[in-house]
């Protein structure tokens, strides 16, 4: 069956960007918070975005107003009855993620996909809450998913290949690059990068070198766009928390061990840009 309506749950930074994609794709989509103040900041950041792409010329005024044409308010989940896939970017939380997916299968249509962008939790776990776990899938944007091409898609235990076909086609579709990946903790993404990210922070905690020091031996050295640090403060230092805690449950290394200072910053509320303060200070 051909997707033409989804239903995106969450309408954060990635939500937001997930229901950009997808409309300026022609997709219809519904666009569901619990919060109607997220929502509504889920939307201008939807709308910034677009102007941007007015701006560079990139589309035309008429096209950003068809694609926020597309982008309409979702109030509850039962809106799921009326759509041909579901893509949850909601918090990452696996006992959140299994009660929405157990009342996404009781109201969902049987033909429905069921998506989930979550960064590091097994997708056979979400899926074992649901009556049809070969319609249970991964999809792991990366941030800011406007901007970037990848997309893990990861098959749980049980996910069909007719399932992960369409979701491959839809994931083309919107202009990314899909990569399948299996279902591991941290999937290939997060399993590289957030220990690389905890270990920038060890060197600090340890006082090898400055946040600032540590950050340019990084983008000098090794030519990545951004250092280690002030990349956890883009991600969210709550975030790379949940991670690492994921990755060290997970496979029982203590090579996975959070550092003591990344837990110290989160307990302080200091979890990067989003809150205005990380390891660094934002106006």
């Amino acid at each position: 069956m051909k997707i033409r309506k989804l239903l995106v749950l969450g309408a954060g930074q990635m939500g937001a960007g997930i229901a950009q994609v997808c409309a300026q794709a022609g997709y219809e989509v519904l666009l569901y918070d619990i919060s109607e103040k997220n929502f509504e900041k889920g939307i201008r950041e939807i709308k910034r975005n677009l102007t941007r792409q007015v701006e560079k010329q990139r589309i035309s005024e008429e096209e950003k107003k068809a694609v926020m044409a597309k982008i309409q308010k979702s109030a509850t989940l039962n809106d799921a009855a009326g759509v041909d896939m579901v893509i949850e970017a909601v918090v990452e939380n696996m006992n959140t993620k299994r009660e929405i997916f157990a009342q996404l299968d009781e109201i969902a249509q049987d033909h429905t996909i069921l998506a989930s962008n979550t960064s590091s939790l097994p997708i056979t776990e979400i899926a074992a809450a649901t009556d049809r776990p070969e319609k249970v899938i991964g999809m792991h944007f990366m941030n800011p998913v406007p901007a970037m091409k990848l997309v893990e898609i990861i098959r749980g235990l049980a996910t069909s290949d007719d399932v992960y076909k369409r979701v491959e086609d839809i994931t083309k579709s919107i202009g990314k690059v899909p990569v399948e990946v299996s279902d591991f903790p941290g999937f290939v993404s997060n399993r590289i990068l957030m220990p690389m990210i905890n270990e920038a922070i060890y060197a600090l905690y340890e006082g090898i070198a400055t946040k600032e020091a540590i950050d340019e031996v990084m983008k000098l050295g090794m030519n990545h766009p951004m250092g280690p640090i002030q990349l956890a403060d883009f991600i969210g230092l709550d975030t790379c928390l949940s991670v690492m805690e994921i990755l060290h449950e997970g496979f029982g290394d203590d090579k996975y061990r959070p550092c003591p200072l990344l837990r110290k910053y989160v307990k302080a509320g200091w979890v990067g840009k989003k809150a205005g303060r990380g390891f660094y200070i934002y106006g």
